[in-house]
């Protein structure tokens, strides 16, 4: 990432994890020192579900400040076979499993 001319300014969670159990704080602690701000934008996505996903991400995406990471899990094969997908998408950054949930 960075080679890309654009500069990340924040960073924002968009995941199926929920409020209970530690992948949140997990994810968050491994973020702590990442130079940039960190953002809960969704904890709740639908559980397992990448395609109803996509659609809130691509809806909340609209009102959002340019220059965003989106770290994305939304993966009903959590821990299986999956391969990493980076899309550059106007000025952000999308980052998550290559499962349809940026499609």
């Amino acid at each position: 990432m960075a080679n890309h001319p654009y500069k990340i300014k924040r960073i924002a969670l968009f995941t199926d994890f929920g409020h209970q159990g530690p992948y949140l704080g997990q994810m968050k602690a491994v973020l702590a020192d990442a130079g940039v701000p960190v953002i809960d934008l969704q904890s709740d996505a639908p559980t397992f579900n990448p395609k109803a996903s996509a659609y809130l991400l691509a809806a909340i995406r609209r009102n959002m400040p340019q220059c965003m990471l989106y770290l994305s899990v939304v993966d009903p094969g959590v821990g299986g076979e999956r391969a990493p997908l980076i899309v550059w998408s106007g000025g952000d950054c999308f980052v998550g499993p290559d499962n349809g949930l940026f499609s």
